[in-house]
C-alpha cells in the first residue's frame, strides 16, 4: 500500500506493492513477508483484481456486489464478488471490447460492444445471443422505459435495437460525421451524443427528433488556450436532471446547464490528452475527470482543485464505488487500481475494516504535492518584505523554504517590484540585439573526414534556424554535427564519401555544380580561420538568394545532367579500355619477344626442368592453359569480370538509375560441340533420304481415308470397297 497527500487530502493505493505467485508455498509466503517490507504493507483487497496484460474498462453492479472489468489479452471479461473478495467467474470472448454495460442490477444481463462490429448479450449461465450493426460502434446506451440500445460510431446515424421485440428500428440521421459517446440522461431520459467535430446533440427518444445542440468546440478554447486542432467530445455524462459534463479530445472539461448554451466552467488539464471519463460527487460537488496520465478532483461551482491522483500506468477508464471514497481505474497494465480517499467517503461495507487502517498509515505519508503554490526561500521572502509572515497559516515550511500561494505571490511582486515591465522591455531589447548579432557568418571549424558534407549540414541548419525564427514555429531539430551516434562519420577515414565515383555521380545528377559552389565556400571558411575575416550579413543573405535560385534552376534540369553524366562515364570507360587493350597488347609482344630469344638462346645452366604428371581419365591438355586456369582461380572477381568482358562472354550495360546490367554468355566445350555437329550431319542426311509425297492428290487421300487401308495387301483394300 503507498500514502501520498495531495493539497492535505489522503489517498491511499491498496493496489501498489509486490504481488507474489500463486505456486508458492504458504511456508514461502510467509517466510516472504518477513524479509520484504512492501510485501508486508502488501494489502490484496480482492484476489485476483488484474488480467493477463491490459484492462480497458471497468464497471460496478447497482446493487453494489460486482465489479466487472474487460480487458486482454485473450480477449475476456472477469466478475469480482465484493462479498467474497475474490473472483466469481471469467468468460473468455472472439474479440476485443470496445465497451459493455450492466442491464441488471446484478451480473444477470450483460451486453458486449466488440470491434468488429457485434453485439454479444450474455445472460447469467453465459453466452446468450449475438447479432451486427452496420458500422464500426464505439459507444452505446441503455433506454429503459423502451428496452432500446443506441449505438454511435463511425457514421452520421445513431442505431436502435429494441430489446423486446428483438430488431432493429429506424435509425436516428444525424448532420454529424461520426460520433464518439453517448449517455441517456436518469431523470427525464434526455439521449445526448458526442461528434468528432466538438458538438453535442441532444435527441427526444419519444418523439425520435433532435432537440438541441451545443458548439463544444468553440466553447473549450478560453484565453491563453494553444489550439492544435479541432477539438472532439471524448467523454460524457449526465448529473441529475439539468448538469451535464463534456470531455473534449484536447484536454478540456465543459460544465453545461442544459438551459443555457454557454458553459458555467471549463476545467483544463493541461496535458492534451483526450479525456477518457468523467464521474460526479455528489455529496461534496466535486467532478472526477480523468485522462491518460492523470486523475484530477475539482468543485463543479468554482473549478478549484480538490485533489489529483497520477497512477504509475496510463489509465483507459475510471469507476467510482457508489456512496463511499473508493475509486477504480483501468490501466495499460496487468494491475487494475484500486484507490481509497477518505474524504470522498467511507469505506464501503464489504471493505470497512480499512477505516481502522488509515490512521496508522496517516503517521508515515510517503509524497507531499502543493498545486497552486509557489516555493520561496527565506532570502525571497526578504527582498519581498514578508519576512514577518513566517509561522502564519500564509506559510507553510517545507525543507529550506516555505510555500506560499501563487496568487499572493504574484501579486506582492507586483507590489514590490513596479518596474519590472521595464526590465522586461530591456531584457526584450538585449535579446534582440544578440539574435542580430549572431546572424553574422562566424567561422566554423570543420572536421577532418568529410569536410563538404559537413559544410553542406551546417548550412541547412543555418536556413532551417532562420526559417523557424521567421514564421515562429519554434525551436529547429538538432544537426548531426552535435550527435555522438554520427561521430565516427566525421573522424573515420572509411566513411569518406567518394564523389568520383559511378553510383555518386548518376544518383546525384547536380552533385557537380553544388559542389563547386560548396568547395568555394571551404575555401572561404579556410581564409576566415587563418586571416580572421568575417563577412557581413548581408552579403551572405544575397549569395544564399542566389545559391537557392541557382538550385532551383538545378532541379529543373536533373534530366539534363544525368544524361551528360552518364556520357561522361561511358567516354571515361571507353578511353580506360582503350588503354588497357593497348597495354595488354604491348605486353603480348614483350612476352613474344621473350619467349624467342629464350628459344634462341636455350636454357640457363642453374635452370632446372620441370616434370608434369598426367591423371588417367583426363582429356589431354596443355600446360600453357593448366597454369592460365589457375593464374584465373587466384585472380579477383573484378579482374576476372574485365577478362571476360574483352572476351565477349560478359556484356556490362548502364540502367537509367546508375546500376549495372550484366549479360552472360555461356561457353560449350569441345564435347557439346561434337555432339551438336554430329546432330547437324545426322539431320542433314535424313533430309536427302526423306522421300516426298506431294505426287499424292488430295481426293486419292481422302478416298482411301473412307475406303479403309490400302497397304501391301490391296487385295483386302479392294474387297473392302
Amino acid at each position: 500500500m503507498q500514502t501520498s497527500s495531495v493539497n492535505d487530502v489522503k489517498i491511499y493505493n491498496l493496489s501498489h506493492g509486490k504481488s507474489l505467485p500463486e505456486w508458492l508455498s504458504d511456508r514461502k509466503k510467509r517466510a516472504l513477508q518477513k524479509n520484504d517490507l512492501d510485501i508486508q504493507r502488501r494489502i490484496e483487497l480482492i484476489q485476483d483484481f488484474e488480467m493477463p496484460t491490459v484492462c480497458t474498462s471497468i464497471k460496478v453492479s447497482r446493487d453494489g456486489q460486482f465489479i466487472l472489468a474487460a480487458g486482454t489479452y485473450k480477449p475476456r471479461i472477469r466478475c469480482y464478488d465484493t462479498y467474497q473478495l475474490s473472483l466469481k467467474f471469467e468468460r473468455c470472448l472472439d474479440s476485443d471490447v470496445v465497451a459493455f454495460d450492466i442491464l441488471s442490477d446484478d451480473y444477470s444481463k450483460l451486453v458486449f460492444l466488440h470491434c468488429n462490429r457485434y453485439v454479444e448479450f450474455h445472460s447469467q449461465h453465459g453466452h446468450y445471443y449475438k447479432t451486427r450493426i452496420p458500422k464500426f460502434g464505439r459507444d452505446f446506451a441503455y433506454h429503459y422505459p423502451s428496452c432500446d440500445l443506441y449505438f454511435v460510431g463511425a457514421s452520421s446515424e445513431i442505431f436502435r435495437l429494441n430489446l423486446e421485440q428483438g430488431r432493429f428500428l429506424n435509425s436516428l440521421q444525424t448532420d454529424a460525421v461520426e460520433h464518439n459517446v453517448c449517455d441517456i440522461n436518469p431523470v427525464h431520459h434526455l439521449l445526448a451524443s458526442g461528434t468528432a467535430e466538438g458538438k453535442v446533440e441532444c435527441w427526444d427518444p419519444r418523439v425520435r427528433s433532435r432537440v438541441g445542440m451545443l458548439d463544444c468546440a468553440l466553447s473549450s478554447v478560453t484565453e491563453g488556450t494553444e489550439v492544435e486542432g479541432l477539438p472532439s467530445v471524448s467523454a460524457l455524462k449526465f448529473n441529475g436532471s439539468l448538469t451535464m459534463a463534456v470531455g473534449t479530445s484536447t484536454g478540456q472539461t465543459l460544465l453545461y446547464d442544459l438551459r443555457s448554451s454557454r458553459p458555467l466552467l471549463v476545467k483544463d488539464h493541461f496535458y492534451g490528452l483526450p479525456i477518457k471519463s468523467v464521474n460526479f460527487q455528489d455529496s461534496l460537488d466535486l467532478v472526477l475527470t480523468a485522462d491518460s496520465k492523470i486523475i484530477k478532483i475539482w468543485n463543479k461551482d468554482s473549478g478549484k482543485v480538490f485533489s489529483s491522483i497520477e497512477p504509475e500506468a496510463n489509465i483507459n477508464d475510471m469507476c467510482i464505488y457508489p456512496g463511499s471514497g473508493m475509486l477504480f481505474t483501468a490501466n495499460e497494465a496487468p494491475k487494475m487500481n484500486t484507490f481509497y480517499i477518505p474524504s470522498l467517503g467511507p469505506a464501503p461495507r464489504w471493505c470497512s475494516f480499512l477505516d481502522n487502517l488509515t490512521e496508522e498509515l496517516e503517521e508515515s505519508p510517503e509524497n507531499t504535492i502543493y498545486d497552486d503554490y509557489k516555493f520561496v526561500t527565506r532570502k525571497d521572502l526578504e527582498n519581498l518584505g514578508l519576512s514577518h509572515l513566517v509561522g502564519s497559516a500564509l506559510l507553510r515550511a517545507y525543507m529550506h523554504g516555505f510555500f506560499m500561494d501563487i496568487r499572493l505571490y504574484h501579486k506582492v511582486k507586483t507590489m514590490a517590484n513596479p518596474f519590472a515591465y521595464e526590465d522586461y522591455r530591456k531584457d526584450k531589447i538585449r535579446q534582440k540585439i544578440e539574435d542580430s548579432r549572431a546572424q553574422r557568418v562566424q567561422i566554423k571549424k570543420l572536421p577532418k573526414v568529410n569536410k563538404e558534407l559537413a559544410l553542406k549540414l551546417m548550412v541547412e541548419g543555418d536556413d532551417e534556424a532562420e526559417l523557424c525564427t521567421r514564421k515562429k514555429k519554434g525551436k529547429a531539430l538538432p544537426s548531426i554535427l552535435s550527435d555522438e551516434r554520427f561521430q565516427v562519420m566525421f573522424e573515420n577515414p572509411d566513411y569518406q564519401v567518394e564523389e568520383q565515383s559511378e553510383e555518386f555521380r548518376l544518383l546525384n545528377p547536380i552533385v557537380s555544380k553544388v559542389g563547386q559552389k560548396r568547395r568555394k565556400k571551404l575555401q572561404l571558411l579556410a581564409k576566415q580561420a587563418t586571416d580572421g575575416e568575417k563577412v557581413d550579413h548581408e552579403e551572405d543573405e544575397t549569395e544564399g538568394r542566389g545559391s537557392s535560385d541557382e538550385s532551383s534552376d538545378d532541379d529543373k534540369s536533373w534530366v539534363d545532367e544525368v544524361r551528360e553524366q552518364r556520357r561522361l562515364i561511358y567516354e571515361e570507360g571507353r578511353d580506360r579500355r582503350r588503354q588497357e587493350r593497348k597495354q595488354q597488347d604491348r605486353n603480348t609482344t614483350l612476352l613474344d619477344e621473350d619467349s624467342a630469344q629464350n628459344q634462341t638462346q636455350g636454357r640457363k645452366p642453374g635452370q632446372q626442368p620441370r616434370f608434369f604428371q598426367i591423371k588417367a581419365g583426363e582429356e589431354f591438355r596443355s600446360f600453357g592453359d593448366v597454369a592460365h586456369k589457375q593464374k584465373l582461380q587466384k585472380a579477383s572477381l573484378e579482374e576476372r569480370l574485365k577478362l571476360e568482358e574483352r572476351s565477349g562472354t560478359v556484356n556490362v550495360a548502364d540502367t537509367a538509375v546508375g546500376s549495372k546490367q550484366f549479360t552472360f554468355t555461356l561457353k560449350k566445350s569441345e564435347q557439346q560441340q561434337r555432339q551438336q555437329q554430329a546432330e547437324r550431319d545426322h539431320h542433314e542426311e535424313r533430309k536427302k533420304l526423306r522421300r516426298s509425297a506431294g505426287h499424292l492428290s488430295s481426293e486419292r487421300g481422302r478416298g482411301r481415308g473412307r475406303g479403309g487401308f490400302r497397304g501391301r495387301g490391296g487385295s483386302r483394300g479392294r474387297g473392302h470397297s
